[in-house]
């Protein structure tokens, strides 16, 4: 059994509700949703997976992305319409940023750019999910008051702010950081991987 739902145009969070009624409208089967933009099907996907049902996206062009969501024995539907919530950094696109300065040439110049990228950038639909900071650019979260407020305005909305544990304790920043929370190279390299876009900076 197949039931098919169109859930294009519709604003979050009411994709992810119209797949839930779906889902809760059987007790094994398949629901097919479709939808027109990034935002709705990570969203659906990431409900899938919490409900521990299986997902798949068969089909992902720019106007329509269709998700195949099979229902099965283990599906456990337990969370009400109000209580889900819209994540609009759900593009799984990963920042890594270097440096706490953009490009090469004058320095001076380049902490001006850094910091117009971070406001265009928490300015953009849809933001990234994970924001990455290594090397000279953990100043962007610990030391930098510009940029410290431009992060915290994504992590706000959802995005992850991760800043190098390793690259802090270096430049002794590990007790100033702003924003966001310490990683390690480990999730650094498996974020890295399991990114749908990695722009690096």
């Amino acid at each position: 059994m197949t039931i098919k739902v169109d859930a294009k145009g519709m604003a979050c969070p009411l994709p992810v509700i119209e797949t839930k009624k779906a889902l809760e409208s059987i007790s094994e089967g398949i629901v097919e949703v479709t939808v027109d933009d990034v935002a709705p099907k990570e969203n659906i996907l990431k409900f899938a997976k919490s409900v521990k049902a299986v997902a798949e996206v068969i089909k992902d062009t720019d106007d329509e992305k269709i998700i195949r969501i099979t229902k099965g024995e283990s599906t456990k539907i337990d969370i009400a319409d109000e209580d889900i919530k819209c994540d609009i950094s759900t593009s799984n696109e990963v920042v890594l940023i270097k440096s706490n300065k953009m490009g090469s040439g004058n320095d001076e110049l380049g902490e001006v750019l850094i910091k117009g990228f971070l406001f265009a950038l928490s300015e953009a639909t849809p933001l990234p999910s994970t924001i990455m900071l290594i090397n000279g650019g953990v100043e962007l979260s610990a030391k930098n008051e510009a940029t410290i407020e431009h992060l915290k305005r994504m992590e706000d909305s959802g995005v992850e702010i991760l800043s190098c544990g390793t690259c802090l304790e270096y430049y002794g920043l590990k007790e100033n950081l702003q924003v966001g929370s310490i990683t390690n190279m480990y999730t650094i390299v498996e974020t890295m991987k399991s990114a749908s876009k990695l722009i690096t900076i």
